[in-house]
């Protein structure tokens, strides 16, 4: 009788916070990543009390307990990427910090957020800098958008000008990060320009805006699914507009649906 040869899972852990809603953080971040046709692993940083309206509470996670989800799961699967988003305190990133060293070669996107949709604060205010001090070093790649590029590099206002954008993203990989990618999302002129800084050179995303309020969790999609490309072996260029491309097509595929009365979700099984 023939024997099959087992295959092998491709997997993406991601590292944030819970979304009860469904729309952001882990939830969203599983979603893309079965999307991608890889096995979603994930380690809880905080629990939170939200909806489309916004974040109502947060409730961070032990340092321990952090660290008890990823050895568990790091002593028995291997791990093909790690994407981090919502940490929620200076403890977690500490602590997720020290997780990483131990890791090998393994892609890292690091989703810098620090508020909410809404404004709420979803990382110690003032404390950008410690996120570049103990996080920046084990990122294959950032992925900020304009106002978190803004609080990021110190800047008094969010970048405008092409310059700008590439100024800041030069000023981001001097701190730390191998790979910068400016979301260019928070625009006002109706298109959406991203710039990613990779390898010394400047690659360019621009795209028409999608006129939807079913916004919620398009950062964690987008970092979710350039996590899911840099697993399965694409190359970081290749990796981030495959991801563009994805995250554009569940924006779509969600602008017309509704779900709660504020920031509804991306189709992220269209």
């Amino acid at each position: 009788m023939e024997v099959s040869t087992p295959r092998e899972y491709t997997t993406v852990l991601t590292i944030a916070g819970s979304d009860g809603s469904g729309g952001a953080g882990i939830q969203a971040d599983l979603k893309t990543i079965a999307a991608a046709g890889c096995y979603g692993l994930s380690v809880l940083t905080a629990v939170t009390a939200q909806n489309t309206l916004g974040v109502v509470a947060t409730l961070p996670l032990p340092e321990a307990f952090i660290r008890e989800q990823f050895t568990a799961i790091s002593g028995d699967m291997r791990i093909d990427a790690v994407k981090i988003g919502m940490l929620g305190s200076m403890e977690a990133a500490a602590t997720v910090a020290g997780l990483l060293e131990t890791l090998d070669g393994v892609p890292v996107v690091l989703d810098t957020v620090l508020r909410s949709t809404g404004g709420q604060p979803l990382f110690p205010h003032g404390n950008a800098g410690r996120m570049r001090q103990l996080l920046f070093p084990h990122a294959w790649l950032i992925t900020p958008n304009l106002p978190e590029t803004a609080a990021l590099a110190g800047l008094e206002r969010e970048p405008g000008t092409r310059e700008e954008v590439e100024e800041a993203a030069l000023w981001l990989h001097g701190e730390g990060a191998r790979s910068v990618l400016v979301k260019g999302g928070h625009g006002v002129d109706g298109e959406c320009r991203d710039c990613l800084l990779h390898d010394g050179g400047f690659f360019w995303f621009s795209n028409p805006r999608i006129e939807t309020v079913n916004t919620h969790g398009t950062g964690c999609t987008s970092s979710s699914a350039i996590a899911c490309q840099l697993a399965l072996g694409r190359g970081m260029p290749d990796a981030v507009e495959r991801a563009v491309a994805y995250t554009r097509a569940a924006l779509q595929a969600g602008a017309g649906m509704r779900l709660g009365h504020g920031h509804g979700p991306l189709q992220h099984f269209f």
